[in-house]
C-alpha cells in the first residue's frame, strides 16, 4: 500500500493533519473558542440598535457633528446612535476605544464597536452590524458618509482594523 495515512506510518499522517490544522487557523482564521452567547433580550436590543443605524445610511460626513440635521463624523455617529438607548458614550473615537469591554474580532456581534487606526492610533471607529464567515460589516460615517459596508471585504479598512468593544454589556 502507498497511501502515506496508511496504519504503517501513523507518524507521517499525523504531521500531516496537525500541519494542516495550523494551515485553518493561520490562513482562514478558523477558532476553537466558543463563540459569545447573548440572552434573546440582549441580541434584540442590539438588532434594533443596528435597524436604528441604518436608518441614517446616506447622510452626509461633517467633521465633530453628532447631529442628524447636519451629518455626523464617525464618534459622533456612534455616540448619537448609542445615546438612544441610554448608552453613555463619549463623543471622540480615542475615549470610546477605553470604554466598554474588550472583544475578540472572532466574536463580535451586532451593537460592539469596531476600530480602526495604525499603530495603536485611533482615527475611526464603526458599529458592528454582522459578523459572519465573509466578514465583519459594520455601519459608519466616513467621507463618503454613513455606509454600509463589509470590512473584511475592503482593501482600505481591513488593515487598519484594530480591535472591537463591547459598550453594551449585559444590561
Amino acid at each position: 500500500m502507498n497511501d502515506s495515512c496508511s496504519s504503517r506510518r501513523p507518524t507521517k499522517c499525523s504531521l500531516f493533519l496537525f500541519s494542516f490544522l495550523l494551515l485553518l487557523v493561520a490562513v482562514w482564521g478558523v477558532s476553537f473558542r466558543p463563540a459569545r452567547v447573548l440572552d434573546p433580550e440582549m441580541l434584540q436590543m442590539r438588532e434594533e440598535i443596528v435597524q436604528f443605524a441604518q436608518t441614517f445610511i446616506g447622510l452626509p460626513y461633517r467633521y465633530a457633528s453628532r447631529s442628524p440635521e447636519r451629518g455626523f463624523d464617525c464618534s459622533g455617529f456612534t455616540s448619537y446612535i448609542l445615546s438612544k438607548y441610554d448608552v453613555p458614550l463619549s463623543p471622540s473615537s480615542r475615549t470610546q476605544a477605553l470604554q466598554g469591554k474588550r472583544v475578540p474580532l472572532s466574536e463580535v456581534a451586532p451593537g460592539d464597536l469596531l476600530f480602526f487606526g495604525h499603530r495603536g492610533y485611533i482615527h475611526h471607529v464603526a458599529l458592528v452590524v454582522e459578523n459572519t464567515p465573509g466578514g465583519i460589516v459594520c455601519i459608519h460615517s466616513t467621507r463618503r458618509g454613513v455606509v454600509l459596508e463589509n470590512v473584511h471585504a475592503s482593501s482600505y479598512w481591513r488593515p487598519r482594523v484594530l480591535f472591537a468593544r463591547d459598550v453594551l454589556g449585559e444590561r
